[in-house]
């Protein structure tokens, strides 16, 4: 299985605020991602979001845009070159942190106001995945991200 690699960082300071666009961003067991307002919630299950860049553009195509900014479906990370769903109830490094795989994210309510019409439906199926942090680090622009029992294709 290909490595794939972090090509976008967002954190929400506040619920309902903008995402901030950030280089990186500390992983933490207990915590979580540092800077977002999920940090430290009791759901562990849910400590990141990530969600893959080739879904960007079937999400744009579903609404009738050329392009959707990664900030406005509201996940944390976004990666390219490797199926996310080939993560699921995996362990996988990101960057120097490793995480688990815990679920599908689902698209919110939400979706519908920040997209338009029929935005909640476009994500459906294309949202990526939800992960808890086993073993702390950093996540950086650039990293690479690879499934851990998985050897990268060269």
């Amino acid at each position: 299985m290909r490595a794939g690699q972090v090509t976008w960082i967002g954190v929400r300071p506040e619920r309902r605020q903008a995402m901030r666009v950030v280089t990186e961003a500390g992983l933490d067991p207990a915590f979580g991602l540092e800077g977002d307002h999920y940090r430290g919630r009791a759901n562990p299950q849910r400590q990141v979001t990530l969600i893959q860049a080739e879904h960007l553009d079937a999400i744009a195509a579903y609404i009738g845009a050329d392009r959707i900014e990664p900030g406005r479906l509201r996940r944390n990370i976004v990666v390219s070159g490797i199926n996310l769903l080939a993560l699921r109830d995996r362990h996988f490094r990101l960057g120097s942190a490793v995480l688990f795989a815990t679920g599908l994210c689902h698209p919110c309510s939400r979706m519908e106001e920040i997209l338009g019409i029929g935005g909640y439906n476009a994500v459906r199926g294309h949202g990526g995945i939800t992960a808890r942090v086993i073993e702390g680090g950093q996540v950086r622009l650039g990293d690479v991200v690879h499934r851990m029992d998985a050897v990268a294709e060269r």
